[in-house]
């Protein structure tokens, strides 16, 4: 079965400094995997070179057999892969329907952002808002304007911001970042439901080891640029380099695990 994402020997440096390296792999269609490391340890720039935000400095990047290494971030979200980012890429002063409706135009539309706001509440866009809305479970704050949102339906308008236009691939960097604990699970529980059922294949960055173990199928940990351990959640998170290096579990169970 041929991978929807392959990456093969995927580096990028900064003059002297080597900010990710070495990096091959494959990820199926579907599969959720979920990417932990330190902050430094390379796992935003493997997420900008994908999503076409950095240039990698050598090996290649495939979305199915299509070579995408180096297309501009607009050209690789045209051809199916998107994101959402640490701070909710949202329009504070404009409600969550309108949010949902301005998120589809720019999904529709390959031109310049006046011709985006055109078919605004084109009968399209307010049937991809409206079924986005119901997907992500946020109906109840369809006419509340986004600077109003608790901190968790924010993420949620903002993931499901990322959804429309049906990409086949998402990037999530600290989906439950800023969200309180009593709400974490919940709000990945409505984000996962919702990504599976479209069908998605998704990356998503989390500090979280508790979220990490419960939503994803494999874990890829990096370190000093690098992949040192990918496998399922359970061997990942049990190795002992990823015990002493990312998760601040000693490997003979000593100490405390910390997002």
């Amino acid at each position: 079965m041929t991978a929807i994402l392959s990456v093969h020997d995927l580096e990028k440096t900064f003059g002297s400094i080597v900010a990710a390296r070495d990096i091959t792999l494959e990820v199926p269609a579907q599969q959720t995997v979920g990417i932990i490391g330190a902050n430094g340890a390379g796992k935003t720039t493997f997420i900008n070179m994908i999503t076409g935000h950095l240039r990698p400095t050598k090996g290649t990047i495939r979305l199915e057999d299509l070579d995408i290494t180096g297309l501009p971030s607009r050209e690789i979200t045209r051809l199916g892969i998107s994101r959402s980012f640490q701070v909710a890429q949202i329009f504070p002063s404009l409600t969550v329907f309108e949010n949902m409706c301005a998120a589809a135009a720019a999904a529709g539309s390959n031109g310049a952002f006046a011709r985006v706001l055109a078919p605004l509440k084109s009968p399209a866009t307010i049937r991809e808002a409206d079924a986005s809305i119901e997907l992500f479970r946020i109906a109840a704050y369809r006419h509340a304007l986004a600077s109003t949102l608790p901190q968790g339906i924010r993420k949620l308008l903002d993931i499901a911001m990322a959804v429309v236009g049906s990409p086949r691939v998402l990037l999530l960097d600290e989906p439950t970042s800023g969200i309180s604990v009593e709400e974490k699970f919940g709000v990945m529980d409505v984000v996962m439901s919702a990504l599976k059922s479209r069908k998605l294949t998704v990356l998503f960055v989390e500090h979280d080891m508790e979220i990490v173990a419960r939503f994803a199928d494999r874990v890829l940990a990096f370190y000093d640029g690098t992949v040192i351990a990918d496998g399922a959640p359970a061997a990942a998170l049990a190795d002992r380099r990823v015990q002493t290096l990312i998760s601040g579990t000693k490997p003979d169970g000593e100490g405390h695990s910390h997002a």
